[in-house]
């Protein structure tokens, strides 16, 4: 990982994640609104159900419980948690923020699970664990920093134990392998301001990530795309950033995450325009 975009991705989050779990609390990622994202949920109802959903779409119930999980780019811990006290097993959270996984440590404290639970600030294209690790590789929304997309992938493959499993799921763009052709300029242009204001390095489209996973040597591959079950997370997002506890928050956070919430439409309209989809990709080592 490039050293700059190493900092712009660890500021961007120390800075917004207390923000953030202040206004929407431990969990960083969309919410699931059924299948046609026309369920009315509360919006932390929909960010476990959108846990629940990857788990049965992963085929992982509670009576197949893996042993040991690893969370690559956990945030504050939500997502790690929550399977480790659901499977009642070891779990190992990474992030690149450092505000990050001292707040996971606090809340992993909190619900005394540090015997099992730890969290660490590592580099997911070189992680710091031996090959035949995890039973489990969760990634929920972490793909899209990765500036290589193989290598992230070929990493979470290395660390996996035979027969251990991957759930990711993960920002995308439209496949370019239908009538719709390549991506368009005016396309790419939107893209670019995402990349510019989430510190992404670039998005792929799911089958690319579905022929990156095959080479690696992923077996049993299924993808799915549940853009429709998540686009109307950004609106309700931005309905939370109107009230004056997070107006004074974004104040306190710097620019970065000022820009970031100003920049809200770009991600609400990519999927209105078909352009951002919310990809899944399961696999087996």
């Amino acid at each position: 990982m490039t050293s700059t975009l190493y900092r712009q991705i660890q500021q961007f989050y120390d800075a917004s994640s207390k923000l953030w779990e202040q206004t929407w609390g431990e969990h960083m990622h969309h919410g699931y609104y059924g299948r046609a994202g026309t369920h009315k949920l509360p919006r932390h109802q929909a960010q476990i159900d959108m846990i629940e959903e990857l788990l049965n779409w992963g085929r992982l119930p509670t009576g197949q419980k893996p042993q040991r999980i690893l969370d690559v780019g956990c945030g504050i811990g939500g997502s790690t948690l929550y399977l480790a006290q659901k499977f009642q097993t070891s779990a190992t959270g990474i992030t690149l923020s450092s505000f990050q996984a001292s707040r996971a440590r606090e809340r992993t404290e909190a619900a005394i699970l540090w015997e099992k639970v730890q969290f660490q600030v590592a580099d997911a294209l070189d992680m710091p664990f031996a090959d035949n690790t995890f039973d489990l590789v969760w990634s929920l929304e972490s793909g899209e920093h990765m500036p290589d997309k193989t290598q992230f992938v070929r990493e979470c493959y290395r660390v996996l134990q035979p027969g251990g499993t991957l759930v990711m799921a993960t920002w995308c763009h439209r496949p370019t392998n239908s009538l719709a052709g390549e991506l368009t300029l005016d396309e790419k242009r939107h893209l670019a301001e995402i990349y510019r204001v989430y510190c992404l390095p670039y998005v792929i489209s799911l089958p690319e990530y579905e022929a990156i996973a095959l080479s690696c040597g992923f077996q049993n591959l299924r993808t799915d795309d549940w853009s429709m079950a998540v686009a109307p997370f950004w609106d309700v997002v931005i309905d939370s950033a109107i009230n004056p506890q997070a107006v004074i928050g974004l104040l306190q956070s710097g620019w970065g995450t000022i820009q970031a919430a100003l920049s809200l439409g770009l991600m609400s309209g990519g999927y209105r325009r078909g352009l951002i989809r919310f990809g899944l990709l399961y696999g087996t080592k």
